[in-house]
């Protein structure tokens, strides 16, 4: 099957998990809630939207392994693998706050090749393969032609259960607050870095993330001619633990985090 193929298949797949999670949304109670972590909740619609995205996945790819943040598959690399979130922004989707996304990212070897991110309730779908171009909804995007942080809008997030840099986190966002025309804190990573793909936000960061928050839309941002990396501006992004995506401002961004980012 011809990758173009599988584009279309699986924006299908995503799209359909999408409507289930919207469906649900509608009669979600906080009852349905449980604690992975005092703030990394869990419910019965991430788990019911995994087992939907594997199940026609696999018929998909029948050859493919899979990671998935809920777990209800085996766990495992092959040459093709998927990386599912299957509600990336869980606290937002609990507390009613529509910022929460679908993300699929299709990896092989050691490579992103597809990825994508549905933008739940603003019905958008942005997807990427290599070498194939960058679109939202069909139409193709660019990262936004910004060069400098001073011009530029940025997203971040909180990590949930780790807090040791906390303090170092928060002289960055002070200085990125001091240089930059704002800042903004969404709740869903997968989203902020779609945003980026398509010019909306000039960059994003975030520390203590996993692979299914970035994979998908990593892809995207780079095919729509955007730079990602660790915070040390190397390679290690997916399975590394920390992110920066952005525009042409992305080596001051990366700069500005390493001044007080200390490992």
């Amino acid at each position: 099957m011809k990758i173009e193929d599988i584009v279309k298949e699986t924006e299908q797949i995503v799209k359909s998990c999408g409507a289930f999670i919207r469906e649900e949304s509608q009669k979600f109670s906080h009852e349905d809630v449980e604690l992975k972590g005092k703030a990394d909740l869990v419910s019965y619609v991430d788990k019911q939207s995994e087992k939907l995205l594997v199940k026609e996945l696999k018929k998909l790819l029948p050859e493919a392994g899979f990671i998935t943040e809920e777990g209800t598959i085996d766990q495992q690399v092959k040459e093709y693998t998927w990386i599912v979130d299957p509600l990336d922004g869980t606290t937002n989707f609990v507390h009613g706050i529509p910022s929460y996304a679908v993300s699929v990212g299709l990896r092989k070897g050691d490579e992103i090749i597809m990825g994508f991110v549905y933008e739940i309730n603003r019905s958008e779908c942005f997807y990427a393969w290599k070498d194939g171009g960058a679109y939202l909804d069909g139409n193709a995007i660019r990262v936004s032609p910004v060069m400098d942080i001073e011009e530029g809008l940025f997203s971040t997030g909180f990590p949930a259960n780790d807090f040791p840099k906390v303090d170092e986190y928060l002289t960055i966002l002070k200085e990125l607050l001091s240089q930059s025309r704002g800042l903004r804190r969404m709740g869903s990573a997968a989203s902020d870095l779609a945003y980026v793909a398509c010019g909306r936000l000039q960059g994003f960061f975030e520390y203590n993330l996993k692979p299914w928050d970035v994979a998908g839309a990593s892809v995207i941002i780079k095919e729509a001619g955007g730079y990602v990396s660790d915070f040390k501006g190397g390679n290690n992004y997916v399975f590394g633990g920390e992110i920066i995506a952005a525009c042409g401002a992305h080596p001051q961004l990366v700069d500005l985090i390493n001044q007080h980012w200390h490992r």
